[in-house]
């Protein structure tokens, strides 16, 4: 048989198998990689997207958690797995956004070894102060700590995290001299805000919320572009006299590389079409996440805008892990 005729049908033959595999898909348990402990906020955007996407297959995902080393444990697991769609992982602002310019040395390469599928939805955080401290908005806070260069403290859950380099981002733009003082995790650096030990600090909106409504914490803007609709009478630090200002947190779903391009198509449809619904909405919602599905080019594209943006305020934050 000639040789042109072999390479057309085997190509032809390659592509009705993907084709079937896709319309099959998933014949077993698909299980989603998390790389941070159960009962956080990654944890529990998971396991509500699991559920639904259960009930859409009538196939069981299954979360599996693998903490350590700002969720690059989960991700190396899942840059190695089989290409098959049967492993995913939750890739977050840490493994696609941070952590390339934070490590000096990565298992995993966040463009080359996965097929970004579908954004999940972004969360702003807030930036909170003890209500002993005097400024009561964002205009207020730069210019106390102008007036008051390294005398000002902030704390954070840990050097390289998204909320360390927020206010990093604050200080780059606004030339503000601030003192960090790094935790074991936010919940310690929360506990220590709301004893009056440290002034301020970044924090998730979901997690602070509470103690936001109870007057235990002051929140002088948000870090996304909008208005959060949790907290509408609090403004964002853009509109706050920080022009350009903005990062959120993101949830995303990526497969293995070389997942056929059909496959992720068809994750693509059924994922967003299972975020677009109103009650998934509204329960991502609850926890301070706001459901913003992409196709897999326009979440690609984003991840490369989030590396680019992250390398340079790790580069000026002097940040490292090893």
């Amino acid at each position: 048989m000639d040789k042109g005729l072999l390479a057309f049908s085997g190509a032809v033959l390659l592509a009705i198998s993907v084709v079937a595999h896709s319309q099959a898909y998933p014949g077993r348990p698909v299980r989603l990689l998390v790389g941070y402990s159960p009962g956080g906020g990654n944890d529990i955007v998971a396991r509500i997207v699991a559920a639904r996407m259960t009930e859409v297959w009538g196939q069981q995902m299954l979360v599996e958690n693998r903490p350590g080393a700002a969720s690059n444990i989960a991700a190396e697991i899942a840059a190695k797995a089989p290409p098959d769609g049967y492993t995913l992982l939750l890739c977050v602002i840490a493994t696609h956004g941070i952590n390339p310019a934070l490590y000096k040395k990565l298992n995993f390469d966040p463009i080359r070894d996965f097929a970004p599928i579908t954004r999940i939805g972004t969360a702003p955080s807030v930036l909170v102060v003890h209500p002993s401290f005097p400024a009561k908005s964002v205009r207020e806070f730069v210019a106390y700590a102008r007036s008051n260069p390294g005398k000002l403290s902030y704390a954070s859950g840990g050097v390289g995290t998204s909320l360390h380099l927020s206010m990093e981002l604050l200080r780059s733009m606004t030339g503000i001299n601030v003192v960090h003082i790094p935790y074991k995790g936010v919940g310690p650096a929360s506990t220590d805000l709301l004893a009056g030990y440290v002034p301020a600090m970044f924090g998730g909106l979901a997690g602070l919320l509470p103690n936001i409504r109870a007057g235990k914490l002051r929140a002088l803007g948000v870090t996304s572009a909008q208005r959060s609709p949790t907290l509408p009478d609090v403004p964002t630090i853009a509109e706050s006299g920080v022009a350009g200002y903005e990062v959120t947190s993101w949830y995303g779903m990526c497969a293995p590389a070389a997942v056929p391009k059909q496959l992720v198509e068809r994750l693509n449809t059924d994922v967003v079409r299972a975020l677009n619904a109103a009650d998934l909405r509204q329960r991502l919602a609850d926890h301070g996440v706001d459901a913003a599905p992409m196709t897999p080019e326009e979440f690609s594209g984003f991840i490369k805008s989030e590396m680019t943006k992250w390398a340079k305020v790790v580069r000026n934050s002097g940040a490292s892990v090893e």
